[in-house]
């Protein structure tokens, strides 16, 4: 994660010569692009049936699923799972392989450590 650091300004006197604020941020910014595409991935899980999806192929004992495996978990239809697999494969949160006409899926682990990053930054 790239991190900018910006010249923090002093702190804000009143005309009491009292001290209204301090400026105590590091001012160390994420990267505007980079934040951007961690908030793409944040929004790609922040709906329930995502969340539930990313946690049946997480604990799948294969690792993996296909659509029409979630389709009998979730009780939703197959164009309705196909659509929240492709927006979490889209924000690098899961990975797809093909086999024959069948696409299965697996949770991409490196995308799951930028979210835990995010949330977490001391693992960072």
């Amino acid at each position: 994660m790239a991190i900018t650091a910006l010249d923090a300004p002093e702190a804000a006197v009143d005309d009491q010569g009292a001290q209204t604020c301090t400026h105590e941020l590091a001012c160390l910014l994420i990267d505007r692009e980079e934040a951007e595409r961690l908030a793409w991935m944040v929004k790609a899980i922040a709906d329930p049936t995502r969340l539930q999806i990313l946690r049946l192929i997480e604990r799948s004992p294969s690792g993996e699923a296909c659509v029409c495996d979630l389709t009998d978990c979730l009780g939703l239809r197959q164009p309705t799972v196909s659509h929240h697999l492709k927006i979490m494969t889209d924000a690098g949160l899961l990975t797809r392989e093909r086999r024959g006409t069948w696409s299965w899926f697996s949770v991409d682990h490196e995308g799951l450590r930028r979210i835990r990053d995010i949330l977490d930054p001391s693992t960072a």
